[in-house]
């Protein structure tokens, strides 16, 4: 983090595009809803696995979004993060023109990359030989056009950063925009992630015995897994002074953030590895363990991770947890993307007042501990102050985002 921080950093733009609808309002509407984007995988031919539910966008078009970038020559992965990114900026009053001409930049977050495109040019290699893969397609194949493709679609003239660390990705990118911006090294910094569901990440959790056979059901006593989600989310970052000369609505501040990696074992998260880093995120948000109001929880609905988790909650807040809940009971497992829902949902939350639901979980296990509120069944009416988002991925890597109401 940098250590000539001179700027306070606000969001100001949101943008979706998800199983619970495109556009910020129709997700969060979903998500105070407790709407499920759960339905029968479409995106690739699911039979013979045992399990075959997943969180796809349907009904996407990107012509509908898009502006500049030729859907043609981009892949899914990379026109969510446009199309997001697109709709971040018009949420934030931001004219394209005006924004392209201030030292404005993006960082996105991913966990798979652009991998149906991988996966069709396998096809074609196994079938022609590598003499017969599309050069066009090969073009679309290396990860960093995900945020190549936000500052394309936008005309950013700024750094074009993609964060390939996998399920923590997208708060990585969040954290990353909010030190260029403190520190000065930039005005604007669309930040997020996107991932499209796919056959191999599917096979993949699906040999780990990882998926859930219907619902994705985190911190209940019978959860079964993840299910596998995909989407685009982009938020604008810029500082307190640009918001308030812009006259630009302000849903949350940036307080702080903190990074660590285990470095102990390739899928099982580690408890004191987590602790650490909420430590040191609300240390670096100058908040103490009872300011917290709310966790948007990494929640994947694994048994190893909703224990792990929670077990890191308790040990850094003791007694007194915050409401914790995870909305990828709804949404499923966007990978990369994910965190970057959950700060979206943080940021709604503390702008409209509520907290999001763990809307599929019916008896909250209690291996994981008296009194834990996982925020049951549906939305509740609270004034949250500030909340923390947290992020998780294979290799232990944690990350964490602390937001606070604008004050």
């Amino acid at each position: 983090m940098s250590e000539t921080a001179t700027h306070r950093v606000v969001v100001t733009g949101l943008g979706a595009v998800s199983s619970l609808g495109i556009g910020a309002r129709p997700f969060i509407d979903s998500l105070r809803a407790g709407r499920s984007g759960i339905s029968p995988i479409r995106s690739f031919d699911a039979s013979g696995f045992d399990h075959t539910q997943a969180g796809e966008v349907h009904g996407f078009v990107p012509e509908e979004h898009l502006e500049r970038l030729d859907p043609r020559r981009w892949g899914r992965s990379s026109q969510f993060a446009a199309a997001a990114a697109r709709l971040a900026v018009r949420d934030a009053g931001w004219d394209t023109a005006e924004l392209s001409a201030r030292r404005a930049g993006s960082a996105m977050g991913t966990t798979n990359g652009e991998a149906r495109v991988f996966q069709e040019l396998t096809e074609q290699w196994l079938e022609r030989g590598p003499a017969g893969t599309d050069p066009g397609l090969v073009a679309q194949a290396p990860a960093d056009r995900i945020a190549a493709a936000v500052n394309t679609e936008l005309r950013l003239r700024g750094e074009a950063q993609t964060f390939g660390t996998a399920c923590a990705a997208s708060n990585y990118a969040l954290g990353y925009g909010f030190d260029q911006i403190r520190g000065g090294s930039a005005d604007v910094m669309v930040v997020g992630g996107a991932d499209a569901v796919n056959r191999a990440t599917h096979a993949g959790f699906h040999r780990l015995g990882a998926i859930a056979p219907d619902a994705c059901r985190p911190f209940d006593e019978a959860r079964a897994g993840i299910l596998t989600g995909e989407g685009g989310v982009a938020l604008v970052l810029e500082s307190w002074e640009s918001a308030r000369a812009r006259g630009a609505r302000v849903y949350a501040e940036v307080l702080g953030h903190a990074l660590t990696c285990d470095a102990k074992h390739p899928t099982q998260p580690d408890r004191d590895g987590i602790a650490e880093c909420i430590r040191r995120a609300q240390h670096n948000a100058g908040v103490k363990p009872d300011e917290i109001d709310y966790i948007c929880a990494h929640g994947t609905g694994t048994r190893a991770n909703d224990t792990t988790e929670v077990a890191a909650v308790r040990e850094v807040f003791g007694d007194r947890v915050p409401p914790i809940s995870s909305i990828k009971s709804m949404l499923g497992h966007t990978m990369g993307a994910a965190s970057g829902f959950g700060a979206l949902a943080c940021c709604a939350a503390l702008h409209e007042g509520f907290l999001p639901p763990t809307a599929t979980v019916r008896t909250p296990d209690p291996a994981l501990g008296p009194d834990l509120d996982c925020v049951a069944g549906e939305a509740r009416r609270t004034r949250p102050r500030i909340v923390e988002n947290h992020g998780f991925a294979f290799g232990g890597n944690n990350a964490i985002v602390i937001l606070g109401r604008p004050q």
